[in-house]
Order: structure tokens, then C-alpha cells, then sequence
């Protein structure tokens, strides 16, 4: 298989944890959706990351489209609950990770992608970064094992962890790990495994 895209984007990142975590070898090509455009486009028209080149020569957009063929691959091994309530909480943690990453991405964008910034939209990008943040923080702290929903990690604690290390290093002001005790004390559990030492890129802004 090959994973198209750069360990700085979160998304890009949490399929290839899950990969490794999968052990499902794959080749690496760190593309970038600026410099590399017209060699991304011919494997996805969107021009996005990450993208997925499976060994049969299909090809998977979009993260978690990516996640659920490599769930639905591992079977008891995934890294979420394959039905039920259980499966909608997880899944609904992922979707604010997904979410303050997203807008993470978006504000950074419009910082230096732009040369007149809108106010507005910093505005709101900022206040829904700071309303997430506070929400998987209520949620973090529920928990009393090691990760998000036990002892093992899961796709909640991956999403969750790679959208922080981003917001950290594009926005350094936004998270104040004293404020988010629980937050900050995932993101370095996770951080501090093998897999997520192995699998990082230090942020490269888009020019």
C-alpha cells in the first residue's frame, strides 16, 4: 500500500498510526497538497491528504474513509467498538478531534495563506478551537483508565492526540495545558509511545 501525504497534516498522521498499529507494511510518500499538487491529483482529483493506494489499485480518500476499510480489515483487532453505543461514543470524540483539527488547519490557513486576515473568521475559528478544547476535556476527564475508553488506545485517543500536537505547534496560544489537564496529559501518553515517535513531522506551513 502507499500512504500519500506529510506526517504534519493530523489526518494524515492518524492513518498511518493506525497502520503501524495494524502492522500493515506500507510505502510511505510524503507529497505535499501545494508542491506535489499535480502528482496527488492523479491518484485523487480533490488534491487532498491523506490519500491511500491499496495493493489491488484502488484508491481511499479522506481519513476516515481510510480507517473504516482498515477496521472493517482487522475485525475483533480494531481499534474501535464495531457496533453499538459504545462505538457512537468513540465516534463522537473522533468527530471533535476531526473538528478542532479541521479548524486548526483552517486558521493557520488563513494566516498565511492570506494577506488580508478576516477578523470574523479568526474570530470564530478561535472560539470554536476554544469550545472544543473545553468539551473533550469534560469528556477526557470521565475516564479513569489510561486512554479515552480504557486501558488500550484507540482511534478517539489517535484523532484527539494528533489534532493537539497540530494546534500546539500552528498555535501555540490556544492551548494552555493548565487549563487542559486531561488534554495534555493524553496527548503525552500518546506521544511517548513508540508508534507516535516514529510517526512525526514537524509542521511545514504552506507557502
Amino acid at each position: 500500500m502507499i500512504l500519500i501525504g506529510q506526517y504534519d497534516s493530523p489526518f494524515v498522521r492518524r492513518v498511518a498510526i493506525a497502520l503501524r498499529l495494524y502492522g500493515r507494511p506500507f510505502e510511505h510518500r510524503p507529497w505535499s497538497t501545494f508542491g506535489d499538487a499535480d502528482q496527488l491529483a492523479a491518484y485523487n482529483p480533490l488534491r487532498r491528504v491523506p490519500t491511500l493506494v491499496r495493493d489491488d489499485g484502488a484508491v481511499l480518500i479522506e481519513s476516515s474513509a481510510i480507517l473504516d476499510w482498515l477496521d472493517e480489515q482487522a475485525g475483533e483487532r480494531a481499534l474501535i467498538p464495531r457496533h453499538g453505543e459504545a462505538r457512537r461514543a468513540q465516534l463522537h470524540v473522533c468527530a471533535l478531534g476531526q473538528g478542532l483539527a479541521e479548524k486548526s488547519v483552517a486558521l493557520l490557513y488563513e494566516r498565511v495563506l492570506h494577506e488580508q486576515v478576516s477578523d470574523l473568521w479568526t474570530t470564530r475559528c478561535r472560539a470554536q478551537i476554544s469550545d472544543t478544547l473545553a468539551e473533550l476535556e469534560r469528556s477526557c476527564a470521565k475516564g479513569g483508565d489510561d486512554f479515552w475508553f480504557g486501558a488500550t488506545m484507540g482511534h478517539a485517543d489517535i484523532m484527539v492526540a494528533c489534532a493537539l500536537r497540530f494546534l500546539k505547534e500552528a498555535h501555540a496560544g490556544l492551548f494552555d495545558p493548565a487549563m487542559f489537564p486531561q488534554l495534555e496529559a493524553l496527548s503525552q501518553r500518546c506521544e511517548a509511545t513508540e508508534t507516535f515517535r516514529e510517526i512525526v513531522q514537524p509542521l511545514i506551513p504552506p507557502k
